[in-house]
């Protein structure tokens, strides 16, 4: 396979799963601000752009957040920015994927500025994440398990790694005492698999350990960290121990065991320096994908997306 091909591959994967978490974590961030009138609402909204790495002038308001989050195309953190960004490069690689995914891709795009425009937030958010789903189911019934299957899913649990542990961070908000477990476990589409599987009331220990750990639920950072190191092996199976590919398994690996093999209560007693190094090994990872798999011409045109 090209380059520039299992690049585009790799993007569309990571930004249409970026688009998808991205508006559940807003709209987890928003139900906390309706719920809780006590929540100082500038220091929360601050809080929430710097775990998205978005740097805006303080005080920081509602209309910030929307806008650099959900609303404007031009930037790589924003719902409309990913979507847009996810559809060009389904039109760079349309020769490998099916006609069904395009047209997905193509129409979310197309019905961004209309839905930006007259949806009120929830509504919006709701409907990217329909539209997120739509795409995955696409593909899922009409890809090949090659190549490309593989770099869009290797794409894809990278960032769903990376966005459920900053999904969590939240917890751990200036201002706020951040979402219940009980939200963020809906927020992941979580809750009733938590039920089936814990068959309890919901408690702080146990949904953080289902969505930290769990080697079934699809959420969990260590199943997305665990699917990313399986699918390097798949593309990459001759990789002797000091190449890339093996280097960035071991991040995966080091970040994934260390979630599995550390006591719950530790990790929730530091939870935002333990979500940064989960953070930072889908980094590495990614920087040393990109510097296997990829042109180095195009390293600097996604030199921004190394996070």
């Amino acid at each position: 396979m090209l380059s520039r091909i299992a690049e585009s591959l790799f993007w569309i994967g990571r930004y249409v799963e970026r688009a998808d978490n991205t508006a559940r974590l807003l709209d987890v961030h928003f139900n906390v601000l309706l719920e809780d009138p006590w929540v100082d609402e500038p220091s929360a909204n601050a809080s929430l752009l710097a775990v998205m790495n978005c740097e805006v002038e303080l005080p920081a308001s509602r209309t910030n957040v929307l806008t650099h989050l959900a609303f404007d195309s031009s930037r790589a953190s924003s719902i409309a920015g990913t979507l847009t960004a996810a559809r060009e490069n389904a039109r760079r690689a349309r020769e490998v994927i099916s006609t069904e995914v395009w047209e997905s891709l193509n129409t979310t795009w197309t019905q961004l500025g209309n839905r930006a425009r007259t949806a009120r937030p929830h509504d919006y958010f709701s409907w990217v994440r329909e539209r997120t789903a739509v795409v995955w189911g696409l593909s899922s019934a009409t890809t090949s398990r090659d190549d490309a299957w593989h770099f869009m899913e290797l794409g894809r649990s990278l960032e769903r790694a990376d966005m459920i542990a900053r999904l969590l961070m939240t917890r751990a908000f200036e201002g706020t005492i951040g979402p219940n477990w009980t939200t963020l476990l809906r927020s992941c589409s979580a809750h009733e698999a938590y039920l089936r599987t814990v068959r309890s009331l919901v408690s702080e220990e146990r949904a953080a350990e289902f969505l930290l750990i769990d080697r079934l639920f699809p959420r969990s950072i260590a199943n997305n960290l665990a699917k990313a190191e399986s699918t390097l092996s798949e593309i990459d199976p001759g990789s002797d121990r000091n190449g890339m590919t093996d280097r960035a398994r071991l991040a995966l690996g080091r970040a994934r065991t260390n979630l599995e093999y550390r006591p719950v209560e530790q990790i929730l007693g530091d939870l935002p320096a333990q979500m940064g190094e989960v953070q930072e090994a889908c980094a590495v990872a990614s920087n040393l994908i990109r510097d296997r798999f990829f042109l180095p011409s195009s390293t600097v045109l996604w030199s921004q997306e190394s996070l």
